[in-house]
């Protein structure tokens, strides 16, 4: 819970009366089973930071990647 909790915490301090109605996070599920989260960084400290893409793929249901692409981060 400390992550969501992050999370949550990193979007109320963007949210600024305009911010939030352009950009946000989603979060979906996946068919293979899994999630994906997209966060928008736009207008962020973060659109500029350099993030190295992660990949670990063990097997069909333990895997992540994570990439930033177009100014949002990605999730898989």
């Amino acid at each position: 819970m400390n992550t969501l909790q992050g999370l949550q915490q990193w979007y109320q301090s963007h949210c600024d009366g305009d911010w939030e109605h352009c950009y946000g996070v989603k979060i979906n599920t996946l068919d293979n089973p899994g999630w994906s989260v997209t966060i928008e960084l736009t207008d962020t400290e973060l659109v500029d930071r350099p993030f190295t893409e992660v990949q670990r793929l063990e097997d069909d249901t333990d895997w992540i990647h994570c990439r930033v692409q177009d100014g949002k981060f990605e999730g898989h």
